[in-house]
């Protein structure tokens, strides 16, 4: 079996610690994985300013990249983190096998974040900015709205998310032909809103592979065997057991 370096970036409120169960199906079958958390974000608050936005996460994910020499990688973005890892594709496509968007957004160059999500919920953010954000942090969105049901999800999750620095949702991503030059994947998680599912259509326009999976949005906590079987999927080909290409 051919060993896959897989960077997981979580998307808003969350850190590195959200891919846990996903993390350790990989490395059990024998591949390496990379969980930074973004500056500003939970486990890493104490390092929260309101300069933090979008470049700054960026900035993170290329770091890494670089201090590691990692080549040939499966950059995995959840949610928010389809900005970052659209940007770092960008800005390091020799380094990047493909980019996994993992119902999340998929930018055109200059698009900010909160401009590509549905007018009602956009203006649910800017409403909890200016109320409990102090007008430049991003509360928790309700983690059912989100499609987390079990108690205990509820629970683990809920102690470790933290505000989102809102620069990042403001900040345009810039990207062009290097972020085209990387082969892209879409996993569509279809068990809750559908918040992204126009993001899954604009995958698969752009000739990406596209996949259903049968969960919330959480899909790392709540569906871990079915998404680290998608991930690993040869060619991004979805395995038997997994919910198969969308139609």
């Amino acid at each position: 079996m051919r060993t896959v370096i897989f960077v997981l970036v979580p998307g808003a409120w969350h850190g590195g610690w959200c891919w846990g169960r996903v993390a350790s199906l990989l490395r059990a079958a024998g591949h390496e994985v990379h969980t930074p958390t973004l500056t500003g974000v939970s486990d890493r608050a104490h390092t929260l300013n309101p300069s933090v936005g979008l470049r700054t996460h960026v900035e993170d994910v290329v770091r890494l990249l670089d201090a590691y020499d990692l080549t040939d990688v499966h950059l995995v973005g959840h949610s928010y983190a389809g900005q970052v890892v659209s940007q770092v594709a960008e800005e390091r496509p020799e380094r990047l096998a493909r980019r996994i968007h993992l119902d999340a957004f998929v930018p055109d160059d200059g698009a900010a974040a909160i401009d590509l999500l549905p007018a009602e919920v956009a203006h649910h953010y800017r409403e909890s900015v200016r109320e409990a954000g102090f007008g430049w942090l991003i509360p928790p969105r309700s983690l059912t709205v989100l499609g987390v049901t079990d108690e205990a999800d509820v629970a683990w999750l809920t102690a470790r998310l933290t505000p989102h620095p809102w620069a990042a949702y403001t900040e345009p991503v810039r990207i062009g032909a290097g972020a085209a030059s990387v082969r892209g994947s879409y996993i569509d998680c279809t068990d809750w809103l559908g918040v992204f599912a126009p993001f899954a259509e604009k995958a698969r326009a752009l000739g990406w592979d596209v996949h259903r999976l049968a969960t919330g949005h959480e899909a790392m906590v709540t569906a871990p065997a079915e998404l680290a079987a998608l991930l690993t999927a040869p060619d991004g080909t979805a395995p038997a057991s997994s919910a198969g290409p969308a139609e």
